[in-house]
Formats: structure tokens, sequence, C-alpha cells
């Protein structure tokens, strides 16, 4: 039978010495995480809350050129909103003017009814009340009176006079002049053929006599 050395056996630990080294390792390992876990997180973090250098000034200049559009979209609406308006009162004046004048030809026909009874009138010339003449000038008279007020109630056809107003133009056609020292502008001294508007327009110019200064003796 093999004696035992001595030296066959190992010396022996203290059990509480081994189970407290034990517990310090674990400490240790819990309380240390890994470096590469730790860093990655904050580096993120830190990458995400701070912007690039020209990220703000992007920003800026897409608002300003947002804002510019929208100055630009709000200047065309107003254009073509007045263009529109105009438009439409255009229109809407077209509209009233063809209603004004769509019967100006046959105004114009019964504007020559009325010159005739006039003739008619004054060829009748004055005659004593009761004669047969004299009825026949008052009737006349009475239907020209009834036609000229119909015509200027229902359609605006009314009559204008010229004798003693001052000459124009765009109203009076001369068909004569005369010279008079007391004439210090051209008036109108006779009227042949009377004017006729149709509301502000005129129809027929007023045929006349214009009487005129007379020129400066030298």
């Amino acid at each position: 039978m093999k004696k035992t050395s001595e030296h066959d056996f190992e010396p022996t630990r203290p059990v509480e010495q081994t189970r407290a080294e034990e517990k310090t390792d674990a400490v240790k390992a819990d309380a240390a995480p890994p470096a590469a876990e730790s860093a990655g997180p904050s580096t993120e973090s830190a990458s995400e809350e701070t912007p690039s250098a020209g990220q703000v000034p992007d920003s800026e200049a897409r608002i300003a050129e947002l804002q510019k559009l929208n100055s630009d979209l709000q200047d065309q609406y107003l254009r073509k909103a007045a263009d529109f308006d105009n438009y439409r009162k255009r229109m809407i004046r077209e509209k009233q003017e063809a209603i004004d004048y769509a019967n100006t030809n046959l105004l114009l026909d019964l504007i020559e009814t009325l010159d005739n009874f006039d003739r008619a009138i004054d060829a009748a010339g004055s005659h004593e009340p009761g004669t047969p003449a004299a009825s026949f000038a008052d009737g006349v008279g009475m239907i020209r009176t009834q036609l000229a007020g119909k015509l200027e109630s229902k359609y605006g056809l009314a009559y204008y006079p010229s004798v003693g107003t001052a000459f124009d133009p765009n109203i009076h056609e001369a068909i004569g002049t005369v010279q008079s020292p007391e004439a210090t502008e051209p008036v109108v001294q006779e009227e042949y053929v009377k004017g006729y508007k149709l509301k502000d327009k005129v129809v027929r110019l007023a045929k006349v006599i214009v009487k005129m200064p007379a020129p400066a003796e030298n």
C-alpha cells in the first residue's frame, strides 16, 4: 500500500475567503457597463440634437421664398378680380346700351314725322279762333304734343333747344353765319332743323345759323 506524502496535498483556502472574492468580482462586473454600448447612444443623441451648419439658413431661405410666392399669388388674384369686375360692368353697360338704342332707326323715322307736324302747324299760321283753319292747327298741335311726349317718356327721345345758346359743334351743325358787333362768342341765332337726343346721345344735330363776333377794325 502506497503511502501518501505530504507533498501530494494542496493547501486549501478558507471557504469564507473564496466566497468573498467571488462576490467582489460580480459587483465589479455589474458596475462597469461595456464601453461600446455606453458611448454609442450618447453620440447619436448629440448628433440628433445638434443641427448641421447649413440647416438654419436653408429654412430661412425657404420661408422667404414661400412668403414671396404668397405675395405674388395675392397680387395675381387682385388683378384677376379687378379685370373680372371691369368685364362684368362693361357687359352690363353694353347690354343696357343695346336696349336703350335698339329702336334708334325707328325713332329717327318718327322724328321726321314730328318735322311734318311742325311744318303743317307753321303753314296754318295764326287764324281767328273758331275758324276751320284754327281748329285744324289746334288739332295737329295736340297730336304733335302727344306723340312727342310719348316718345320722350317711353324711349327718352327729346328735343333740345338751340336758339340763344353757345355754338357747340358736338350738337350743332352750322349751315350759315352772320356777323354782329354785339356778339362776343359764336351764338346760335336761328334754328332751321331741330336737334334731338336719345337719352344722353345726340341722334340728330340741330342745323343752325350762327351769329359770329365782327372782326376788329384796323
